[in-house]
């Protein structure tokens, strides 16, 4: 499927009994499931497996390429989402299939088509372009509150307090439910958040105010040591 969204757009949830690879050419997505958050900035595709439910929100024209993947086949690709880099080949091989339209198994041309864009899934490395919201009542109060004003400056005890519990047991909470510390998961929640308003083309210094950040130098450090290149460079990277 090739599809183009405006900016703001929002694909209301719903599952498919496919798995599904949704590569963004152009724009960033933000995938929501019951679990969790994926950002999936240009050049970058999102892996979601079958049965499950999920929201698509558009920050900048989206222009957005879709390859479905029956269960028999999506069995060898990863059980959760995931976002993975695009490389030039697994791009040229997404656009061809989407002008070729349904790939049938039984023409000996499809079906090699087929095998060598699952060679390409399988080998590529996920990015850390996510994260778990705890499932815990009290840590998902806190994680909600964040969530919704990323660039609050309230210590992790103000926050424990509002949910009814102990900065200790919100710590433990974080840790063992998102396999991130309080003060990690923190710093990747501004990372999306940021990832998205630079797409709608906010200046870097806007964006880092708008995240928490007293710098624009510290949030250009904090962005390279996470994605590997500064705001402005990861954005013109082209694959």
């Amino acid at each position: 499927m090739a599809v183009g969204y405006a900016s703001g757009y929002v694909i209301p949830p719903h599952a498919h009994d496919w798995g599904q690879l949704i590569y963004a050419s152009k724009g960033v997505m933000t995938i929501q499931t019951a679990t969790g958050s994926w950002v999936v900035p240009p050049q970058r595709a999102v892996w979601i497996s079958a049965s499950v439910k999920h929201n698509v929100e558009m920050s900048g024209a989206v222009s957005m390429r879709t390859l479905y993947f029956i269960r028999e086949l999506s069995a060898q690709l990863p059980k959760d989402c995931c976002v993975v880099n695009v490389t030039p080949l697994l791009r040229e091989l997404i656009l061809h299939t989407v002008k070729i339209g349904m790939l049938d198994r039984t023409e000996p041309q499809h079906e090699r088509l087929i095998g060598v864009i699952l060679d390409q899934l399988q080998t590529l490395p996920a990015m850390p372009l996510q994260i778990q919201i705890p499932q815990d009542r009290r840590a998902a109060v806190v994680a909600e509150g964040l969530r919704n004003n990323p660039a609050s400056t309230e210590l992790l005890e103000q926050l424990a307090r509002q949910a009814g519990a102990t900065k200790r047991t919100i710590e433990r909470l974080f840790l063992s439910e998102t396999g991130l510390t309080f003060g990690q998961w923190r710093q990747q929640l501004r990372l999306l958040r940021a990832l998205e308003l630079l797409a709608l083309g906010e200046s870097v210094t806007s964006v880092a105010f708008a995240v928490g950040y007293e710098s624009t130098s510290a949030f250009i450090a904090m962005f390279k040591r996470a994605l590997g290149a500064t705001p402005s460079r990861y954005y013109s990277t082209k694959d």
